[in-house]
């Protein structure tokens, strides 16, 4: 079995500081500060005067684990200064919330208190998360410290458009918590990929057989989602061709949507120019009817019959180019996987396969793979499908002819 150990721990042993500025968005990084502590951060918040007013410290050492700082002078800091001993160590500082108020201290180096002044010691990345209204935002000042801010190498994540606590629609809402995390995933993700092109296709077809009616499955795309995630934190560059699905768009990944077999094909072709690496995870129908009623068939009572023809196999056809990319097919059985897996994999000339059985991840979010590749079959241990992604990408990658 291959040893994957080291690329599933996500922020494992990471120390991070988690620093809250002041409004209504404070509330997220209290779910943001969880969801750092299950990917394995060592999560250290550190709040302004109003971060604090809007929730507590306690909160936050309730969920991180760790003592939450709040004044550049507490008792128990060693000297005296906290922004000394926390800044010893970390990975990375992540502000989120980021006022207004907050961005316009840090463009301009003002260092008034402990979270200013410990972005002002560090050395190590800032990752600053703006949260604010939609005319705070637009506000020429504001926009000159963000790129006051961008010119510093400080990311800027964010914002979203949405919904404000305001009443406003516009951008200016923080980012959800997974979409920080994905940002740091991706800044602490192995650059495995960099300078790749990688075109994945996700999700099921949907092959129509009058205007309302049609022929589909229970494919989720999660498996097809979470791989182009990890493609895309693996530096590459990402298509993602996606059938009909309701899953967020991963951070850095281009998409495309196709609803049929055909259309996916005609989308799969139009990207693989320039492609390093294709992987075939939708679940394309076998096959589609002759022809589509141009109107709804009524109900009559009497049965209906229904001639259906093959549709093209777009991974065999892309594996057969005179100068294919690393093509990775994937094989979801309900028996004798080993079998027809291998058998998929070698009637195709894939370099590489991956194999499950449908009661293992079909639409759920875990799964059980296997790999199949010319040195035999490397079952995965189970896992979120996230997970199982980045393993399947860190194979695709040591597997890969050099460029």
């Amino acid at each position: 079995m291959l040893d994957y150990t080291h690329v599933i721990d996500g922020l494992r042993g990471r120390k991070i500081v988690l620093g809250v500025s002041g409004g209504i968005a404070a509330y997220k990084a209290a779910e943001l500060a969880r969801a750092l502590k299950r990917l394995g951060a060592d999560v250290h918040a550190v709040l302004t005067e109003a971060g604090a007013s809007f929730v507590t410290p306690l909160t936050f050492e309730a969920l991180s684990g760790n003592r939450a700082w709040t004044a550049l002078q507490e008792e128990g800091a060693k000297g005296g200064m906290p922004h000394i001993i926390l800044g010893r160590g970390i990975d990375a500082i992540l502000v989120a919330p980021a006022s207004a108020n907050f961005i316009a201290r840090l463009a301009t180096g003002f260092a008034n208190d402990l979270l200013s002044t410990l972005c002002l010691a560090r050395e190590c990345p800032l990752f600053v998360a703006p949260a604010m209204n939609r005319q705070m935002w637009e506000n020429p000042a504001t926009q000159r410290n963000i790129a006051t801010l961008a010119a510093d190498g400080i990311a800027i994540l964010g914002p979203a458009a949405g919904e404000q606590a305001c009443g406003e629609t516009g951008l200016g809402r923080m980012l959800e918590p997974d979409a920080l995390c994905d940002a740091l995933l991706a800044f602490f993700a192995p650059k495995l990929l960099a300078g790749r092109k990688v075109v994945l296709t996700a999700g099921p077809t949907f092959e129509a057989i009058d205007p309302v009616r049609g022929i589909t499955n229970a494919s989720s795309g999660k498996m097809g989602y979470a791989l182009a995630a990890a493609c895309a934190r693996a530096g590459a560059e990402v298509v993602l061709v996606s059938g009909s699905v309701a899953l967020p768009l991963p951070a850095g990944v281009q998409r495309v949507f196709a609803t049929s077999a055909l259309q996916m094909r005609e989308e799969v072709f139009a990207a693989i120019p320039g492609a390093d690496v294709f992987i075939a995870v939708a679940a394309v129908a076998d096959y589609r009817p002759v022809e589509t009623a141009l109107h709804k068939i009524k109900k009559s009572g009497e049965p209906v019959h229904l001639e259906f023809v093959p549709n093209p196999d777009i991974l065999a056809e892309v594996a057969a180019l005179p100068q294919p990319p690393f093509c990775v097919g994937f094989a979801a059985e309900s028996r004798d996987l080993d079998a027809y897996a291998e058998g998929k994999r070698r009637a195709k000339r894939l370099p590489m396969l991956v194999g499950n059985l449908l009661a293992d991840g079909l639409g759920g979010d875990e799964n059980t793979v296997v790999i199949y590749d010319d040195e035999g079959r490397h079952p995965l241990p189970r896992a979120p499908k996230a997970f199982v992604a980045r393993q399947i990408v860190e194979r695709i990658a040591n597997l890969l002819p050099a460029n």
